[in-house]
């Protein structure tokens, strides 16, 4: 090698030697779906302990409420149904459809099973309902002893439910004897009291007609042969009103309409009178 072939050692420029920045390290994203999921389950969580909450609270509000109005003994059983989410109808001020229900309650006189079905309650009652109305439903041992409480119904009688009619049977003594008589009578609504109106009779098996009986019995027909009336409305609040009656299989059901005003009117919450 010749001395003109020798170069100097250059050093090597900066750029070439720096050291290359690390690489960027990228933010895991599955902790922040973490947290949103958990977010969003407490809120789900929070929203059905609230909702849970406000149900058990207008539950025992209705319950307290009937028991007082219709004076119920405090044990007994009713159930209340809301439909629907409670929440955003407290919110709004309304409830949409209220259902109400009880087996073997005694109103005055009367024990049977009794359904209400509500619409549009407004919650601070200062306001009409949108709709109301209810059914009061007896077995015929029930009617028995409904109209076993009438003053001169007769002895005895016997009571049966047989759509569309109730059948009485009871008997006329003649001359020691008893003669069997069987009554169909025709349930109705009137005034708002339960009403029961004889429509035909069978006297030891042959029909005969009203003045036929009274012909041959005289006045011992007056008391099977009158129409029986049951008046209901002094044991209920003013606004609920017995519009119907019908034997229905087995059951004698009794249909109610309910005053849109009886959550603010005062009167209508308080009993009614008998004619």
């Amino acid at each position: 090698m010749n001395p003109g072939d020798t170069q100097p050692t250059q050093p090597l420029p900066e750029w070439a030697i720096a050291t290359a920045p690390p690489p960027r390290r990228r933010r895991r994203v599955w902790p922040w779906l973490l947290a949103f999921f958990v977010v969003a389950g407490l809120a789900v969580v929070a929203w059905s302990v609230g909702e849970a909450v406000a149900r058990d609270l207008v539950v025992r509000t209705v319950r307290e409420q009937v028991i007082t109005n219709l004076a119920l003994p405090a044990d007994q059983q009713i159930d209340v149904e809301v439909a629907g989410a409670v929440l955003p109808q407290l919110i709004r001020g309304s409830l949409d459809d209220l259902a109400i229900s009880s087996d073997d309650v005694t109103i005055g006189p009367l024990t049977g099973d009794i359904d209400v079905r509500v619409q549009g309650v407004p919650i601070r009652g200062d306001a009409d309902l949108e709709a109301g109305s209810g059914s009061v439903t007896l077995d015929a041992a029930q009617l028995q002893a409904l109209l076993g409480s009438l003053e001169g119904f007769p002895d005895g009688a016997e009571v049966a439910l047989d759509a569309p009619n109730v059948r009485l049977t009871t008997a006329f003594p003649v001359f020691g004897v008893e003669v069997p008589v069987t009554i169909a009578v025709v349930p109705s609504a009137v005034e708002g009291d339960l009403a029961l109106t004889p429509s035909a009779v069978s006297v030891a098996g042959a029909e005969l007609t009203a003045n036929g009986v009274r012909d041959q019995f005289g006045g011992l027909a007056d008391g099977v042969l009158q129409t029986w009336t049951v008046c209901i409305a002094g044991d209920l609040p003013a606004g609920i009103t017995l519009t119907d009656l019908v034997v229905e299989g087995d059951r004698l059901t009794g249909s109610f309409d309910v005053d849109p005003a009886i959550v603010r009117d005062v009167s209508l919450q308080e009993n009614g009178a008998c004619a």
